[in-house]
């Protein structure tokens, strides 16, 4: 913590530890280059990118809030990091580029919370099917919503074929 507030010092809006756990509230603007920061620096070797995911406190301002979880599998320390966003426009940095793994946890907190990541090389549903209508882990979702229906007719399209065939050719048998 001491060595991130060094660094991004205007950055870092708050600090707190429980239990042995780091936290720390960033700045959205600054986070593809504080993770970089946080995964390039030697002593602080945060390597893996264990979760992404985001928290509506809706009635706040900003509204959104989204949480990252670190390890260093080597140096065996954890900090999760929190970046509030917009109602309005709730979008951040895309943390693809640091870490890979980040492109599935992305596509998920886009779908059930609707928050875009910039640079994203592919951000899509990953767990709901693109005429689904909202994110329904917004607080402010309606619960008793009826969705669109995809029929066997839509599955069977030349379009809806062509995507599996390019979703099984880049992701394999279980996209």
């Amino acid at each position: 913590m001491i060595k991130l507030r060094a660094r991004f010092d205007a950055d870092v809006r708050s600090v707190h530890a429980f239990r042995g756990d780091l936290t720390a509230e960033i700045a959205p603007a600054r986070l593809v280059e504080i993770c970089r920061y946080l995964r390039d620096d030697v002593e602080l070797a945060f390597d893996f990118l264990a979760d992404v995911t985001a928290v509506d406190y809706i009635g706040t301002t900003p509204r959104f809030e989204v949480v990252y979880h670190l390890k260093s599998l080597t140096r065996g320390h954890r900090l999760r990091l929190k970046a509030r966003v917009s109602e309005d426009d709730p979008r951040i940095g895309s943390l693809v580029g640091v870490w890979r793994g980040a492109d599935w946890l992305e596509r998920e907190t886009w779908d059930m919370y609707g928050i875009r990541f910039d640079g994203h090389p592919d951000l899509r549903r990953i767990y709901l099917y693109e005429e689904f209508d909202g994110h329904p882990l917004r607080k402010d979702y309606p619960k008793e919503r009826r969705q669109p229906l995809v029929s066997r007719a839509d599955l069977d399209a030349p379009q809806a074929r062509r995507q599996e065939e390019r979703d099984r050719a880049r992701y394999g048998r279980w996209h």
